[in-house]
């Protein structure tokens, strides 16, 4: 016979009730009661009815988790970070792939919603205005992560991009680079933008004239990364360096560069954005800028967590900062990497 709530309170020693704080995470327990309680329903094999706890206290203890796509490293690094942190504070991830389609998207938001989530993490470059008014005129908390979404009333994560763009330019142009091409995501994108900003700003700095010329859009692989990056290297004026606004693209332009003959970063260094594991694995290793995913994944579901608790105001926007992380692929144009 099964062990029933009644059978773990006797066991612990407490009111039903208190078994059901525990279960539902809500109400003023002390730590040692509840690990109490706790490790009597796992030596029980006791396991709460889901469906009825959600039932009374309105709340799944499930997040929805929209990501462009899960195969690429910073997505995937991302989600882990987002699970570990939910899971801390007793949720589970429904994690949900768009990849980069308006449809997808929509259709998951109105799945999630169905199935009663608790509360909805946006990761993908969408987030239309529509959809997350679909959200909100539901009452249901949004937060999305490195992406601006000025007009609707949600949190927000993200990376400085400006400062980013601004870092992995300012290196270049340090090493002695005057000739740097740049290689965007999506211009639709509010990080692409602010990345291809902070590029601009770094050449003034510098007194380097910006070329529209060097400015090449591409999509968010590898491939097409080699692809964009092959037609700049063809050129009879190829640039010495080339700035990838994410470390697939970098990895895609290191790849178009040894299918050349072309050494990195002998003849062309190349950073990237990011700071993904695949960073260390390329050959030769990657300089980039390094986003802080773990925080940007904690500082996510804790915005979430208070809202969806009624601890926060409806709109919070975090601005966390990047920072250059230099390896092996860039050096002075024939020279030594900057010291």
């Amino acid at each position: 016979m099964k062990p029933t709530i009644y059978d773990v309170a006797r066991e612990a020693g407490v009111s039903i009730a208190t078994v059901s704080k525990v279960i539902n995470r809500t109400g003023k327990i002390s730590e040692q009661t509840r690990a109490r309680v706790t490790d009597i329903m796992e030596a029980m094999g006791y396991a709460p009815n889901l469906v009825a706890t959600a039932l009374s206290s309105k709340k799944t203890y499930m997040l929805g988790l929209l990501l462009p796509d899960i195969s690429n490293p910073y997505f995937a690094e991302l989600a882990r970070n987002i699970e570990d942190r939910a899971h801390e504070l007793g949720y589970n991830i429904v994690i949900c792939n768009t990849d980069n389609r308006v449809e997808k998207e929509r259709d998951y938001l109105t799945f999630l919603q169905q199935k009663g989530v608790d509360g909805v993490l946006l990761a993908t470059g969408l987030a239309h205005p529509e959809s997350l008014d679909l959200l909100t005129d539901r009452k249901l908390p949004v937060t999305v992560i490195a992406r601006e979404v000025p007009r609707s009333p949600v949190n927000t994560v993200l990376v400085d991009d400006y400062m980013g763009g601004l870092l992995a330019t300012s290196h270049l142009l340090r090493l002695g680079h005057r000739d740097i091409a740049i290689i965007v995501e999506s211009m639709d994108l509010e990080s692409s933008r602010q990345r291809l900003k902070g590029y601009r700003a770094a050449l003034a700095a510098h007194d380097v004239a910006f070329e529209g010329r060097r400015v090449a859009v591409s999509d968010f692989s590898v491939a097409s990364g080699m692809d964009v990056a092959g037609a700049i290297l063809d050129a009879a004026d190829r640039p010495t360096a080339v700035f990838a606004c994410n470390d697939l693209l970098a990895i895609g332009t290191i790849q178009a560069a040894r299918a050349r003959g072309i050494p990195v970063p002998g003849e062309l260094s190349v950073v990237g954005f990011d700071n993904t594991f695949l960073c260390g694995i390329i050959d030769p290793a990657l300089t980039t800028v390094g986003q802080p995913i773990r925080e940007l994944g904690r500082q996510a579901v804790d915005l979430l967590h208070k809202q969806m608790g009624g601890e926060e105001p409806a709109r919070q926007r975090v601005v966390l900062l990047p920072e250059l992380v230099v390896r092996a692929s860039t050096q002075a144009p024939g020279g030594a990497a900057e010291a």
